[in-house]
């Protein structure tokens, strides 16, 4: 049972897509969410999100009033036939319903409870409500965010929700698995910060290790200790690509047949060519030293396409790649063949659009998109038809509007 907003599309779509027959409930009339953009171009009404579609394909659909009498006797049912249900209200919510943890494990001993809040179950912040630029911004991603010399920025379209319905998936999936093996049902608590908190990789490792507390550089690598930077995106004649340099063995590789690849073009430097990778280390290495690897490196890339890049890169083991946008991941021959790709109706359109087919391959489960996202109320009839409620009985609850 999925009763999830934004923040928590993503843990329903990838256990649909593994397999699990997910309902997602939304209140008479339609979710808020489908009010979320960006929208279809030329489109209106509530299928012309493109959030909803994205993330709530192959899901079934079904609206139902849970603040309501009838609507919790209902939801009770429809709880004694599930494993798990997944949630996005705030703390509380569903206890002051008699649904939560307490109440559905009444109704169906061994449920799995996955709640997804700004910042969890528990705490001082527990009954804060937060948009996504706060949270990437109370997680800390903000502070790194963006070019030095300016104010932090947002990561384009939110994505502590993302983080956060990924792990609740993970944490759904354990409890899971733990009450198969025990007969013992648990709440899956997520906090969004925290989820969004754990992207920070290196960030806090230094912190704890170093003391260090890594700066904002915007397309820039900053040396934890000596305060050196070095560019990781380069312009290129049609776009990007991205490429850091690092010491060591592998370091000495790829920068060796980098400078090979530049030679061979007739790109000569004599600093790049008498360079000593395996000495470069960015805690230590002064800024002046890595602007005389970069300038020559800078012009030689401008001077090809990302496509001239990634083949150079591929057949010279070089670790550089392009930064691809949309368009180029849209007609990918290597995504292509491997049937990344299938198409789905989109109602609002009134036709097919590219969707991704899978995240994963599996030999022994089918792990492809199979339906777009429901429409509102879309399988009503369908799912509470195994509840045994008649269409004479849909028909008074919805005009009562219970669903």
């Amino acid at each position: 049972m999925d009763l999830t907003n934004e923040n928590g599309f993503l843990c329903g779509k990838i256990l649909a897509d593994l397999g699990v027959d997910v309902i997602k409930i939304e209140r008479p009339g339609g979710d808020p969410s489908r009010k979320v953009g960006p929208f279809c171009e030329g489109a209106d009404g509530p299928d012309a999100s493109l959030t909803w579609f994205a993330y709530n394909c192959d899901k079934r659909g079904i609206t139902l009033d849970i603040e309501s009498r009838e609507g919790r006797q209902i939801f009770e049912q429809l709880v004694k036939s599930a494993d798990i249900v997944i949630e996005t209200f705030r703390p509380g919510y569903l206890d002051s319903l008699g649904l939560g943890f307490a109440g559905l494990s009444r109704i169906k001993p061994g449920i799995v409870l996955t709640s997804i809040t700004p910042f969890g179950q528990t705490g001082p912040y527990r009954d804060y409500e937060a948009c996504d630029l706060v949270l990437m911004g109370m997680a800390g991603e903000l502070y790194l965010t963006g070019d030095s010399d300016r104010p932090p920025v947002t990561m384009s379209l939110p994505q502590a929700g993302l983080h956060a319905g990924a792990d609740a998936a993970v944490g759904t999936m354990i409890a899971y698995r733990h009450r198969r093996k025990t007969g013992e049902g648990q709440h899956v608590d997520v906090a969004l910060q925290q989820s969004a908190a754990w992207f920070l990789g290196q960030v806090i490792p230094i912190w704890e290790l170093e003391k260090t507390v890594l700066q904002r550089v915007g397309t820039f690598r900053s040396g934890s200790i000596g305060g050196g930077i070095q560019r990781q995106v380069w312009p290129c004649k049609d776009g990007f690509v991205f490429f850091f340099m690092i010491g060591g063995q592998q370091g000495a590789k790829t920068g060796r047949q980098l400078v090979k690849w530049m030679q061979d073009e007739g790109a000569y430097d004599s600093f790049l060519m008498t360079f000593e990778w395996e000495t470069f280390d960015m805690a230590t290495v002064t800024q002046e030293t890595i602007d005389k690897l970069s300038r020559p490196i800078l012009e030689f890339f401008q001077s090809h396409t990302k496509k001239e890049v990634l083949n150079a890169a591929m057949s010279r083991n070089i670790s550089i790649c392009p930064l691809f946008s949309m368009q180029d991941i849209v007609t990918d021959p290597h995504l292509g063949q491997r049937r990344f790709w299938t198409e789905l109706p989109n109602p609002a359109l009134h036709k097919a659009v590219l969707y991704p087919r899978q995240f994963a391959r599996s030999s022994e489960n089918d792990l492809a998109s199979r339906m777009r996202a429901p429409r509102v109320g879309e399988h009503n009839a369908e799912v509470y038809a195994e509840l045994g409620l008649s269409p004479n009985d849909l028909g008074k609850l919805t005009k009562a509007g219970v669903i």
